[in-house]
């Protein structure tokens, strides 16, 4: 049997794939697991023990070029690669494709797989409902909150179609596996970067993507500072690409010379999230990834829900605004900036709370 995965990105969105795929690798222990993913956010996926091949693309390229041969030729080289992938049977098409993205591009791509059974979310569920044209099966999820258990969803209906036998055996809800290799140069990296820094540190994320999900530098400054002076927790100033500014602005303001800005490969960042004491930033991918590697978190969320993106460990802690606009609203602009005013003592008692939870229950 082969199985086509197809979750583009994000980071974070990859992230809260994995469970999924996992699952399905404990139940098919025999089939071609293949994902299609950007070019951007396949990293963290390389070397997975439940991938057996990466087809990566680049949705933003081909817009580009759209009307020049070069885009048009990747395109089609990308397709005629989702056909001709070959699983352990020997077939050149895959036998089940889940798109777990929901978008016209994602629903063209599993559909060119010539996949018989074509699963992915409802109508109302799709981040473009015209999307639901390329799909053969679409599994209602709308009660479930967070989106790792949509995403298991549709991998127990994959796994839950006829000819398949086990497909009724441990598919209870548990915890979540997060398969990311991590590799001992990685493991190296955070030795060295650690080697002369006594005690526990936080990873503090001051990128969001979304300006709207920014709290300001000048916050997470302060918060350096006092995560120093009352926790004794020195902290590492992550960032990605475009926001190296940003992150030199937090260890700048920053008075106690306690914040460290630091540069990594997401691989190296999930070596580094699995030995931090804390993460505390808004809804991202580095987020994403701390909570995959079980570190403790205070997530700062203003226009997404944490309900649906947040952490997943009870013991993680979400602050945020109650305010009349939040719900439903994912504006990546807008003509305020009140639900990211989030007064640093409130993230200051959610830090000491989640930290006492952590002492308490973490070696």
């Amino acid at each position: 049997m082969q199985v086509l995965i197809v979750k583009l990105s994000s980071i974070g969105d990859v992230v809260h794939t994995l469970p999924a795929v996992a699952l399905l690798r404990r139940e098919l222990p025999d089939a071609r697991i293949v994902w299609v993913v950007e070019r951007r956010a396949a990293a963290i996926l390389r070397d997975s023990p439940v991938i057996d091949e990466l087809v990566e693309v680049d949705s933003r390229a081909w817009r580009k070029e759209l009307f020049r041969g070069s885009g048009i030729r990747e395109f089609r080289q990308r397709l005629d690669q989702l056909r001709d992938v070959h699983g352990v049977n020997g077939r050149g098409r895959a036998d089940i494709a889940v798109d777990f993205q929901g978008l016209i591009k994602s629903g063209l791509l599993a559909f060119a797989s010539r996949a018989k059974r074509r699963i992915g979310f409802e109508t109302h569920e799709l981040r473009e409902p015209p999307s639901r044209m390329f799909l053969t099966e679409q599994i209602e999820t709308s009660e479930l909150k967070h989106v790792i258990e949509k995403n298991l969803a549709l991998a127990r209906a994959a796994l839950s179609g006829p000819g398949n036998p086990t497909s009724q055996k441990h598919l209870a809800p548990g915890g979540y596996d997060f398969p990311i290799a991590v590799s001992t140069e990685d493991e190296k990296f955070v030795d060295e970067i650690i080697e002369n820094w006594a005690g526990g540190f936080t990873i503090i994320n001051p990128g969001g993507g979304w300006p709207t999900k920014l709290w300001t530098s000048e916050r997470y400054a302060e918060l350096a500072d006092w995560l120093w002076s009352d926790c004794g927790l020195r902290s590492f100033v992550t960032y990605g690409p475009g926001e190296e500014a940003l992150a030199q602005s937090v260890a700048d303001r920053a008075r106690s010379s306690a914040a460290r800005p630091i540069a990594s490969t997401l691989k190296q960042y999930v070596a580094l999230a699995r030995r931090a004491s804390l993460f505390v930033g808004g809804d991202t991918g580095p987020l994403h990834l701390a909570a995959a590697s079980g570190t403790p978190i205070v997530g700062l969320y203003g226009p997404t829900s944490a309900e649906r993106n947040g952490p997943f460990d009870h013991r993680d802690i979400t602050v945020g605004r109650d305010l009349w606009c939040r719900a439903d609203c994912h504006r990546r602009s807008c003509w305020h900036w009140e639900c990211m005013n989030i007064p640093l003592i409130d993230v200051q008692r959610a830090i000491l709370t989640r930290l006492t939870g952590a002492v308490e229950k973490r070696p």
